[in-house]
């Protein structure tokens, strides 16, 4: 038969289509019993119609897939085929089950290397995430065991099909279509001599399940992230400055913005307001403008709350309680917390100029638009630190950055995108633009925010979700997508956190506790 003479359907199944299915089943399972009887299938139609699936070519039935709902505990646990079956041979729907448990897959002979069955297995997969069930679960049929029964044990021959050793017609479809096998499954089914009544318990996961009684509390999918381009400009007052940030705020707001992100040191022009001798000494300088920070804290929570936006207060220098200086970035929730994360990687400039130091605590902040992190520019250079956020299950990475010249600006792009794909998540970077040749350590800027995303088919084929124009002062608004990270993260065509090869090497955060003057590690 070729192609051209294929007209295929996929419907579901109905109680007319009985008398073709009974000659399937008939053909294929000759060997095991043959058809169920028709008030079995007439049942199953009739209690779980979207789990019966069938390809027709040209109104001739050449595919079908069986499906019953079960509860997945009962039957992610060890059984038999007959706990599926009740009296008069009616299987066992439970329509309360969370989870859809594959009866029976069939191909007409003549239609066998066309992908049918993947076909189905595609159909029952979306089925399942459309009625949001936790898994698939089927018990496999192993009928090529009984030629390697004498030299091998099934757990030896279910091992060398998983590695593509030993082809089975039944397992080796069933891997291919990322089942995983869960258990072996003894006297299953006693008659089936061929497979000397074992089968192995398979399990696809459906990764998007999301239990009914935590439905307020899930995690959202879709996620609007805004950020500010800033122009560094001269102000003539504190209050000028807050003026200029609450006016972005309240323009990402307008357009529903989760998240409001600012640049690092978005607030250095205030230096300004110190005449030019004084700005000569750089230390007292940077002290001067920290002196305003718990003002900004005070002001971008109020702004958070307000204006019912998350706020990612690019970075600010903070004294900290042992009287030294910190880059400190703030995240301001929308329902008043505030959190900070520290710069931990202090550039020479910093260090030798302001004297900054540099953090000793890393986190993932929980806000009610996902599960964010914050690394300060040069801290995303070490990819250290994105792996351990990426650990924690973080879905959002926010880089504000600083930067003068275009050399460093694509030290910071290029390592942002590299833990978009490495680490499997969304990164955001967000810098400030724009000339200060009037105030010390001010005098240029270069930018071009963005958002990066993995390197897969579900994203931009550039990794590229939105972009600014270079040198611009400007706003831009980005959609994130949280499910295409989960799908990626398990069914991507990488896997790289999945991948890891943790028996080599493994990556941890020492924490350290600071008494009598000296480290002690936890």
């Amino acid at each position: 038969m070729s192609l051209e003479e294929l007209h295929l359907n996929l419907r579901n199944l109905t109680s007319d289509d009985y008398g073709q299915l009974k000659s399937l089943m008939d053909a294929v399972y000759h060997d095991i019993g043959g058809a169920w009887p028709k008030h079995t299938i007439d049942k199953l139609i009739q209690e779980f119609p979207d789990g019966q699936i069938a390809i027709e070519d040209d109104g001739v039935l050449v595919g079908v897939a069986l499906t019953v709902q079960v509860d997945y505990d009962e039957f992610s646990n060890p059984h038999k085929y007959d706990d599926l079956i009740g009296h008069r041979e009616i299987i066992l729907n439970d329509q309360e089950g969370d989870a859809m448990y594959g009866l029976d897959v069939l191909i007409h002979p003549d239609y066998r290397g066309y992908r049918l069955g993947r076909r189905l297995y595609e159909a029952r997969k979306e089925l399942c995430r459309s009625l949001n069930l936790r898994a698939i679960l089927a018990g496999g049929r192993i009928p090529e065991y009984h030629q390697h029964a004498s030299e091998l044990t099934p757990a030896q021959y279910i091992d060398k099909v998983s590695r593509k050793e030993i082809y089975d017609p039944i397992l080796s479809f069933q891997l291919a279509n990322d089942f995983q096998v869960k258990r072996l499954l003894r006297k299953y089914l006693p008659e089936d001599e061929q497979s000397r009544g074992y089968a192995t318990l398979l399990e696809w996961n459906n990764i998007l399940f999301e239990p009914a009684e935590s439905v307020l509390d899930t995690r959202p999918t879709q996620v609007r992230v805004g950020a500010v381009q800033w122009q560094m400009r001269e102000f003539a007052s504190v209050e000028a400055a807050l003026q200029q940030i609450e006016y972005f705020v309240d323009a990402l707001s307008d357009y529903q913005s989760d998240f409001a992100v600012f640049p690092e040191l978005f607030t250095t022009p205030l230096m300004g307001l110190q005449d030019r001798a004084a700005q000569k000494d750089q230390t007292a300088a940077i002290r001067f403008l920290a002196g305003f920070t718990d003002r900004f804290k005070s002001e971008l929570s109020r702004m958070a709350v307000s204006y019912n936006i998350n706020i990612i207060g690019g970075s600010m220098i903070e004294v900290g309680e042992d009287d030294r200086l910190y880059n400190v970035a703030y995240l301001f929730h929308r329902d008043g917390e505030v959190e900070k994360q520290l710069k931990l990687h202090i550039t020479p400039q910093e260090r030798r100029d302001w004297v900054i130091e540099g953090g000793d605590n890393l986190q993932v902040f929980d806000t009610d638009a996902g599960r964010v992190g914050i690394l300060i520019c040069y801290d995303v250079e070490f990819p250290e630190l994105g792996r351990l956020l990426a650990d924690q299950d973080m879905d959002i990475l926010f880089v504000p950055f600083w930067v003068d010249t275009k050399n460093g600006y694509l030290r910071v792009r290029h390592c942002a995108q590299a833990r978009a794909i490495e680490n499997e998540c969304y990164v955001v970077i967000c810098g400030s633009v724009g000339n200060l040749p009037s105030i010390e350590n001010l005098d240029i800027q270069y930018a071009q925010s963005a958002v990066f995303t993995p390197s897969d088919f579900a994203f931009p084929h550039d990794a590229v979700l939105a972009e600014t124009t270079p040198n611009t002062e400007m706003i831009f608004f980005s959609d994130l997508d949280l499910t295409r990270l989960t799908v990626v993260r398990a069914e991507g065509s990488v896997t790289n956190l999945k991948d890891r090869r943790k028996d080599l090497f493994d990556l941890r955060w020492r924490d350290w506790s600071w008494k009598s003057g000296s480290k002690q590690e936890d």
